[in-house]
């Protein structure tokens, strides 16, 4: 039963907010009435719970520094910042009675709430905070929270705690690349039998994000860094209201590093593998003609993937030797892409790269032209197992990028290239690891409580 002081607080508390209800003259007014009520009246229960906790008979433990037992020093104030705003409460906090011993004060009632000393915010807050602050600027995240909670945290709070949570994984990432020097160390994810049926699609590309020029300062010229970015789906399928079947990506993951091809080819196997690269019945690699991303392909998954080169990058070198030999502006020039990439398309490549050795022959060819050519040729020729697109399209697999481009998009350039923002390397990795984590359907093991005790 509520004791005599818990009715008072109710009165005082919940009187003018009920007084705001009756007094609503809309349905919002109403709604957004009743729901402050709820908040309040919530919040309360919580405080009357832990009050009752509290004064629970307490089981003293020995130090575990002296062996002394731990006594009791009475009841001390503690408040945490939660989703129904702040919840106060007493607890008892007992010590070591022996002089000089520096054991910590020791909270039973907080140890059993899963709560850090020092604790000022519940995980649940900085995981709701945070997963807003993936989609948005941390000012508008702070506005947002507000309106939807009531509860005012500021943006540079936030900020910190989306560094702590990247902080932590990356920390893990790193754990996992250990794993690496024995790839059968490195444990699958759990896939739908239906799904681990399908193939595995992966691919690379690049996509350059905003920097300050200095740590610390926002002063000087931005300086642009490529930001390389990878994703793995399972190639599915789904039929639309007119009875058409399209393609459709399941167990989309990304992998991304601000760093060198080297780094991004360590992630992008350790992905791949728990992905079911070395189980899966057919695995495509996709992606333009980077030269670093192909060096991947070739050293880490040739020997799984069926290579394709993306389609529309190909036909873009088909246009610009066009230009440089035929006038990109005569109709000449567009008869001979439209042909060149229709073939390339539909036709058999080694027809396409006949027609380009063979304009290398013409007399009085310019030597700018004749190198695009000469460039042309050989980047076909190189590509020669990887543009049989005819073939690819029979088997029902994709012959553009589009998937990788679509990803660089949403990770990188929807939240991290905003007008006027520019990013220090550290707070970029962090919010970076974040959004990975949320598109990888690992953001909430970032905020898992974890034991005082440990």
């Amino acid at each position: 039963m509520p004791s005599h002081a818990d009715v008072l607080k109710a009165t005082s508390t919940l009187g003018p907010m009920l007084t705001k209800i009756e007094n609503a003259t809309t349905l919002s007014a109403l709604i957004l009435a009743a729901l402050c009520l709820a908040r309040s009246l919530a919040a309360m229960i919580v405080e009357n719970e832990l009050a009752k906790r509290a004064n629970l008979p307490a089981l003293w433990s020995q130090c575990p520094n002296c062996g002394a037992r731990i006594q009791s020093k009475g009841f001390r104030p503690r408040k945490v910042l939660t989703l129904l705003g702040t919840i106060n409460w007493k607890r008892r906090v007992g010590r070591c009675p022996t002089k000089g011993c520096r054991h910590k004060q020791v909270v039973p009632l907080d140890e059993a709430l899963n709560l850090a000393p020092h604790q000022q915010a519940i995980n649940e807050l900085k995981l709701v905070t945070s997963a807003l602050a993936v989609f948005v600027p941390f000012e508008v995240a702070s506005t947002l929270l507000w309106m939807l909670t009531g509860v005012n945290v500021s943006a540079g709070a936030i900020w910190q705690w989306v560094q702590e949570a990247g902080q932590r994984a990356m920390q893990n990432l790193e754990h996992q690349l250990e794993k690496l020097a024995d790839e059968k160390a490195v444990d699958e994810e759990f896939l739908d039998p239906t799904v681990a049926e399908l193939p595995l699609l992966m691919g690379a590309d690049g996509v350059m994000a905003p920097f300050r020029p200095e740590s610390g300062t926002p002063e000087g010229k931005t300086v642009w860094r490529e930001v390389k970015v990878a994703i793995f789906a399972r190639l599915g399928k789904r039929t639309t209201r007119q009875g058409d079947e399209t393609p459709r990506l399941m167990q989309r993951r990304l992998v991304a590093v601000l760093g060198s091809t080297a780094m991004l080819s360590r992630r992008m196997l350790l992905e791949a593998l728990r992905q079911g690269l070395r189980t899966a019945k057919e695995v495509v690699w996709l992606s333009d003609g980077g030269r670093g991303f192909w060096t991947i392909y070739t050293e880490r998954f040739a020997q799984y993937a069926l290579g394709i080169l993306d389609f529309y990058h190909a036909a873009e070198n088909l246009w610009k030797a066009a230009v440089a030999c035929l006038d990109g502006r005569t109709k000449d020039a567009k008869d001979w892409f439209v042909g060149a990439r229709h073939g390339l398309r539909h036709g058999d490549p080694d027809d396409v790269l006949y027609d380009i050795k063979r304009a290398l022959t013409t007399k009085g060819l310019p030597e700018p032209a004749r190198r695009v050519l000469g460039n042309l040729h050989e980047y076909l020729k190189r590509h020669r197992e990887h543009i049989d697109y005819a073939k690819f399209k029979e088997l029902g697999l994709p012959i553009g990028s589009g998937l990788v481009e679509s990803a660089c998009k949403w990770l990188i350039q929807q939240r991290f290239k905003g007008v006027g923002m520019r990013w220090s390397e550290n707070g970029f990795n962090h919010l970076l690891h974040l959004r990975l984590a949320w598109v990888n359907s690992s953001f909430e093991t970032l905020f898992l409580p974890v034991s005082p005790n440990v």
